[in-house]
C-alpha cells in the first residue's frame, strides 16, 4: 500500500515537472520576442512600424513597415478557413454519420495520412498544379492569395476534420435519438441537434486550423509571390509575416533583425488574441446552452 502511495507521489511529480515546462517553454518564448521586439518597435515607431506601407531595410534610411504583411497574413489565413473550415467539418459529419463502414476504413487513414505530409511537399504541389492553374483561369502570375489560401485550406484539413470528428462522436447518443423520436429524420437530428451540441470541439478545431494557417511558413512562401505590398486582387502576391521572417532572418543584422523579431513578436500577439477571441465564444455558446 505505501508502495502504490509512493507511486502515485512520485507520478504527481513527475506530471507536476512536464507542465511546468511547458509554461516555462511558453514563458521564455514571451520573453524573448518582447525584450527584443518592444526595443525594435520603439526605435522605428510605433505607428511607422504598424501602419507603414514600405519595408525596405536596405534604403538610406531603412524603412520598416509591416502593415502590408499584416493584411497579406489576414487575407491568406482568411481565404484558407473560407475554404478549409466548410470542406473539414462537412467532411467530419460524413464520417461520424454518414460514412459506411468499409469506405471508413479507407478515407480515415487518408486524412491521418494527409497531417503527416511536410510542408514543403505542399508548397511543391501548390507550385506545380495550383500556381499554374490559377495563372490559367485567373490571370495574374498564379503566385497569389488564391494560391496560398487554397493551399492553406487544404493543409488545415487534417485538424478540422480530425478534432471535429471526435466532437461529434463524443456527442451522446440520447440526444440523436430523442430527435428522431419526436419525429424528426436523419438530417435534421445530425444538423439541429449533434452538430450543435458538438460546437465546442468545432470551435477548437477551427483555433487549431487558423494557428495552423497563420503560422505556416514553407508553403507559402513557395505559392504567395512575397511581394512586400498592399494586394488589390486576389490574383496578387503577398507576403505574409512568417514568410517576411524566414526570407529575410539569414542576413539580417542590427535594427533590421530586431525588426523581424518584433514581426515575430506581433504574430505571437496574433495568435494569442484569436485564441482569446475564440476561448470568449466558447464561454458564451456554453452559457447559452
Amino acid at each position: 500500500m505505501k508502495g502504490r502511495i509512493r507511486r502515485e507521489k512520485l507520478m504527481h511529480g513527475v506530471f507536476f515537472l512536464t507542465a511546468c515546462a511547458s509554461i516555462l517553454a511558453v514563458a521564455l518564448i514571451c520573453i524573448f520576442l518582447f525584450a527584443n521586439g518592444v526595443p525594435a518597435t520603439a526605435k522605428i515607431g510605433l505607428l511607422p512600424f504598424f501602419t507603414g506601407k514600405n519595408w525596405a531595410p536596405s534604403n538610406y534610411p531603412p524603412a520598416f513597415g509591416i502593415f502590408p504583411m499584416i493584411v497579406g497574413s489576414l487575407y491568406v489565413t482568411l481565404g484558407a478557413i473560407l475554404v478549409g473550415v466548410p470542406v473539414g467539418v462537412l467532411t467530419a459529419v460524413f464520417l461520424a454519420e454518414y460514412c459506411p463502414e468499409w469506405l471508413y476504413r479507407v478515407l480515415k487513414p487518408g486524412v491521418q495520412l494527409l497531417a503527416g505530409i511536410p510542408s514543403v511537399v505542399y508548397g511543391f504541389f501548390g507550385l506545380m498544379v495550383l500556381v499554374p492553374l490559377i495563372r490559367d483561369y485567373l490571370g495574374g502570375s498564379g503566385f497569389s492569395i488564391a494560391a496560398a489560401s487554397l493551399l492553406l485550406g487544404m493543409m488545415i484539413l487534417p485538424t478540422v476534420i480530425g478534432v471535429s470528428e471526435a466532437a461529434i462522436r463524443s456527442v451522446p447518443s440520447e440526444y440523436y435519438a430523442g430527435a428522431l423520436a419526436l419525429g424528426a429524420n436523419h438530417e435534421r437530428a445530425v444538423f439541429s441537434i449533434v452538430l450543435p451540441a458538438a460546437r465546442s470541439g468545432i470551435f477548437a478545431s477551427v483555433i487549431l486550423g487558423i494557428g495552423r494557417a497563420i503560422g505556416e511558413t514553407m508553403a507559402v512562401v513557395m505559392v504567395a509571390g512575397n511581394q512586400a505590398r498592399l494586394p488589390a486582387r486576389i490574383t496578387q502576391g503577398v507576403r505574409t509575416m512568417t514568410a517576411n521572417i524566414v526570407l529575410e532572418m539569414g542576413y539580417a543584422a542590427g535594427l533590421h533583425r530586431e525588426a523581424l523579431i518584433a514581426t515575430g513578436m506581433v504574430l505571437f500577439v496574433f495568435i494569442l488574441a484569436i485564441n482569446l477571441l475564440f476561448a470568449l465564444l466558447r464561454r458564451r455558446a456554453s452559457h447559452g446552452e
